[in-house]
C-alpha cells in the first residue's frame, strides 16, 4: 500500500489545481488508464485527453469508451414537497413524469436566463437528482428554499456518474448485469448492484450514441468499479475515454459556458420543447418567458460549415461572425469532423441571418474565412442511434 500511495502522490502532482478542486472516486483509475491532462467542471478534475482526440472520437463511434463525469454532481431533493419545488426550478412540464424516468431539462432564473441544463431523474415519488452541467445549482436550489415555504431537504449526495457510451455499449452492460438490463429504456433507470457495488443505471449519455451512465453511490468504491468496467469490455473493444467534443457538436449538444450561459433563454437555442409557459403549476422565469414568447427573439443558436483547412483543435474563444462588415454574431463552440470532413461549428447570430444557406464570414489575421448556415444536428438528426439500438 505504501508504494501504491506514493505512485498516487506523484501522479498527482502532476495535475496541481490545488486542493480546493476536488479528485473524482476514479481519479487514480483514470491516471493508471493513461489520462494526461485535466479540466476543471464543477470545482473537480475531469480528464480531457487520453491522447489522440481523434482517436478518442473513434474508439466512441466504433466501439465504446468509459469516461469518468463524476464532475457532473448531483443535487438531491427530497421531502414531502419535493416534487412541488422539483417543478418550481425548471420551465419543463414534469406532471407526467414517472418514478424510474429522466428527462433534459432547463433550470432558468426570473429573466428566463438558463442557469443549468441538466438530466433530472426520478428515484422515487419526492426524490430527485438532478445531474449537473457545469455551474451551482446546489447553491441556488438552496437559496431559492429558503423562502420557498416548502418541506424539502437539498444536499449533495455521494454519488459519482460514469458514462459507458458507444455502439458496444449495450454488450458490455450485458457483461456486467446480464441480459435483463437490455430491457432499459431510453430515458429511464433502473438500480441494481454490481458485486455489491451499489448504482443507479440509466440509458443517459453525453454523446448522441448508444450509452450509459452508472452513478456509483459508494466513493471508496470507485476504482473496484472503473476496473470491473473495463475487464467486462475488453473483448469488446472498451477504451478510457473523455466526453468527445467532436461527437458532441456532430449532435448538437450544448456546453455550458459555451453554448448557453445565464444570458441565453431557450428560445434562442430552439428549445420551445422544453418550456411550458402556460401550464399551471409556477416556475421560477415563467412571466419572462411568456414575455420572450410572445415578443420574439432577436438571435438564434444556428449550425455552420466554416470552409477552411481542418482545424487543429477546438476553438478556445468565442469567434466573430460578420455580415457586410457588421459583426452579426459569434461562433461557440467549433470543430473538425473527421467523419463529415468538415469544419462544423455552433453559433449565435442575429436573428435576420439565421436562415439556412446564410453565407457568414469570420475575420482572421489572414482574411475572412466563410462560415454557411446549415441545418442542425450534424450527424444522425432524429437521434436514431440513440435511442433505437
Amino acid at each position: 500500500m505504501t508504494n501504491v500511495t506514493a505512485v498516487s502522490i506523484e501522479k498527482e502532482d502532476d495535475f496541481g489545481f490545488g486542493t480546493q478542486i476536488r479528485k473524482s472516486p476514479y481519479f487514480d483509475a483514470t491516471v493508471r488508464w493513461g489520462a494526461k491532462g485535466f479540466s476543471v467542471y464543477n470545482h473537480m478534475y475531469i480528464p480531457r485527453d487520453f491522447g489522440d482526440p481523434v482517436q478518442n472520437f473513434w474508439n466512441l463511434v466504433n466501439d465504446a469508451i468509459l469516461c469518468d463525469v463524476a464532475a457532473e454532481r448531483q443535487v438531491e431533493i427530497t421531502g414531502p414537497d419535493a416534487a412541488k419545488f422539483m417543478q418550481s426550478l425548471t420551465p419543463r412540464d414534469l406532471s407526467e413524469m414517472a418514478v424510474g424516468q429522466c428527462k433534459y431539462i432547463l433550470i432558468t432564473n426570473a429573466d428566463g436566463g438558463i442557469l443549468n441544463d441538466p438530466i433530472l431523474l426520478r428515484l422515487a415519488e419526492n426524490h430527485f437528482w438532478i445531474s449537473l452541467a457545469d455551474s451551482d445549482i446546489l447553491l441556488w436550489a438552496q437559496g431559492v428554499a429558503v423562502h420557498a415555504g416548502l418541506d424539502v431537504s437539498i444536499r449533495e449526495p455521494d454519488v459519482s456518474p460514469l458514462q459507458l457510451q458507444g455502439p458496444q455499449s449495450g454488450e458490455v452492460m450485458k457483461e456486467l448485469f446480464g441480459e435483463s438490463i437490455m430491457d432499459l429504456r431510453y430515458y429511464w433507470l433502473r438500480e441494481v448492484e454490481l458485486d455489491g457495488i451499489p448504482l443507479i443505471v440509466s440509458r443517459t449519455g453525453w454523446s448522441s450514441e448508444l450509452g450509459y451512465e452508472l452513478y456509483l453511490r459508494d466513493g471508496t468504491r470507485g476504482d473496484e468499479l472503473w476496473e470491473k468496467i473495463m475487464a467486462a469490455g475488453a473483448p469488446f473493444g472498451l477504451k478510457p475515454g473523455h466526453t468527445s467534443t467532436i461527437r458532441r457538436i456532430e449532435g448538437g449538444m450544448l456546453s455550458y459556458h459555451a453554448d448557453a450561459d445565464i444570458n441565453t433563454n431557450p428560445y434562442e437555442l430552439g428549445m420551445d420543447r422544453l418550456v411550458n409557459p402556460d401550464m399551471q403549476a409556477e416556475f421560477i422565469g415563467k412571466a419572462a418567458l411568456q414575455r420572450i414568447r410572445a415578443n420574439g427573439v432577436s438571435r438564434k443558436q444556428v449550425g455552420l460549415r466554416i470552409d477552411m483547412v481542418p482545424l487543429k483543435r477546438p476553438n478556445t474563444r468565442f469567434w466573430p461572425l460578420s455580415k457586410d462588415g457588421e459583426t452579426v454574431g459569434k461562433v461557440t463552440s467549433a470543430v473538425y469532423s473527421p467523419r463529415l470532413d468538415q469544419n462544423i461549428a455552433l453559433a449565435m447570430v442575429a436573428t435576420e441571418h439565421a436562415e439556412i444557406g446564410t453565407e457568414l464570414e469570420i475575420p482572421t489575421a489572414s482574411g475572412p474565412v466563410q462560415a454557411i448556415v446549415v441545418e442542425k444536428p450534424f450527424f444522425d438528426p432524429k437521434k436514431k442511434i440513440a435511442t433505437t439500438a
